[in-house]
């Protein structure tokens, strides 16, 4: 098969594949836009400061607060003083905890849903194909944060496996998402 077909076939399904997501994830969130993003980010990455989830969105520092407010408001985050006067920590409230799991949870049943048309041997081959590519799309730290902002962290590492994404930057054995 040649080259730009393969990537023209690639960009549809990924279009495909994120108008989808994008529909059930803002529905389990109950909120729009970066929301759900937001709160798989928190649960992925907890104790971290409102300047690490402005960077995993790709927001302006005023996007990220306004969000932040709005998660707040709505019981599904709380704010705790960070490691020095100036930053922010966040954390999931139960409530929270439960909307990053259903977004989670709906995002898996999609992707799962396309993929039912490949056999297991197929499967593993697409897997084993888009490890690379994800290894290949890391450019720095940040975007491992970018890249995993809404993965299902206990799919990814399960059976001793690691992140692909982490693993292009994060020597093995090193702590991950720093």
């Amino acid at each position: 098969m040649q080259p730009d077909r393969v990537a023209n076939l690639l960009g549809a399904g990924v279009l495909a594949l994120t108008d989808r997501l994008r529909a059930v994830t803002e529905n389990a969130a109950h909120h729009g836009a970066a929301a759900p993003s937001a709160l798989v980010t928190v649960r992925n990455y907890p104790g971290r400061t409102i300047e690490h989830l402005r960077r995993a969105l790709g927001l302006t520092h005023s996007g990220t607060v306004r969000l932040v407010d709005r998660l707040v408001a709505d019981g599904l985050l709380v704010r705790a003083p960070g490691p020095d006067r100036r930053s922010v920590i966040l954390a999931l409230t139960e409530t929270g905890h439960a909307a990053a799991e259903a977004v989670t949870e709906r995002r898996v049943a999609i992707l799962r849903e396309a993929l039912d048309v490949l056999d297991p041997a197929e499967q593993a081959a697409l897997g084993r194909a888009l490890e690379k590519v994800l290894a290949g799309l890391v450019t720095d730290r940040v975007s491992v944060s970018r890249i995993c902002r809404l993965c299902d962290e206990d799919a990814c590492l399960a059976d001793g496996h690691v992140c692909p994404a982490e693993a292009a930057i994060v020597p093995s054995g090193a702590p991950r998402h720093d």
